[in-house]
């Protein structure tokens, strides 16, 4: 007899089946795919209205998932992001070859994140990589904070929805660019 699939396990059936899910992060609801399939992140972003070459933040439980899309780096930049990870801080850093243009748009550069909270670590290591991470909202609309808001917003359009609790961050996370060291957000 086999236990029912718990809802983390259908989240991430439907991501490796193609699909676009929202979950909670630290501040905001998140849209997610798998980065490495096209038609998922361009159904992605068809489902915000948000163009491809403004890119996308790719957010994994652990540096070691995010290790293929890191491109040269200084060791003071790269030991920036092992003191800053797990957090709240998403760095722009140069792109390895094996980051997709439909996720870093039209940069040379693409935004990673090692999340703390535990369900988008638990996603990402039940997945083994690291996923998309977009705010789930229409483009330039205020991102969704409730499980209600999404199921407002993107049903029936999503593939998943999985249910759990925001962190306590009160906004979105930091960006900062790790060449100039300057904060975007």
């Amino acid at each position: 007899m086999t236990s029912p699939a718990t809802p983390l396990d259908q989240a991430v059936s439907a991501i490796r089946a193609g699909g676009v899910i929202a979950y909670p992060t630290e501040a905001v609801w998140g849209l997610g795919c798998d980065p490495l399939n096209q038609d998922a992140v361009e159904k992605l972003l068809a489902i915000k209205q948000r163009p491809m070459d403004k890119g996308l933040i790719l957010v994994a439980a652990n540096i070691e998932q995010l290790s293929p899309f890191l491109g040269d780096m200084t060791v003071d930049q790269y030991q920036l992001l092992q003191a800053r990870w797990p957090g709240f801080t998403t760095f722009i850093v140069p792109a390895s070859q094996q980051v997709p243009e439909w996720i870093k748009g039209s940069f040379e550069s693409v935004a990673l994140r090692v999340s703390a909270h535990p369900l988008v670590c638990g996603l990402c290591e039940a997945f083994a990589g690291p996923l998309v991470s977009t705010s789930a909202n229409l483009a330039g609309q205020a991102p969704a904070l409730s499980f209600e808001q999404v199921q407002t917003l993107f049903s029936p359009i999503l593939d998943f929805v999985l249910p759990g609790d925001l962190g306590n961050a009160s906004k979105p996370s930091s960006i900062i660019d790790i060449s100039s060291g300057q904060v975007l957000r």
